[in-house]
């Protein structure tokens, strides 16, 4: 599973600047309820880098989330607010009833 974040370019931006671009973030797994929640990882987007970045959740945990959870912690220097342009989310899809299971059934 994986998730990839977009943030335009200092070039392509309309201000000229990067400065609101996400910094570090977390990612975690919440129940169908959006109660229960499982840290998947905490990352941090480098703004040197290409504009369209993936970062790849814990592959040791085996179970289905109805939902996921993007938390932003920093960005790169801009008060107030953080932008982001798009975020996509990437795994294996589940059938419906398997959302209630502890561990999801991976072919080896």
């Amino acid at each position: 599973m994986a998730v990839t974040i977009l943030h335009p370019s200092k070039i392509s931006s309309q201000l000229g600047a990067a400065s609101s671009a996400p910094r570090d973030f977390t990612v975690s797994g919440l129940d169908e309820k959006g109660k229960g929640r499982t840290l998947l990882g905490t990352f941090t987007y480098v703004m040197q880098k290409e504009p369209t970045q993936t970062f790849l959740l814990e592959n040791g945990i085996r179970r289905a989330f109805q939902f996921l959870k993007l938390v932003i912690q920093s960005n790169w220097g801009k008060p107030g607010y953080t932008c982001i342009y798009r975020v996509q989310v990437y795994g294996k899809a589940v059938e419906t009833n398997a959302l209630t299971k502890t561990h999801v059934d991976t072919p080896r």
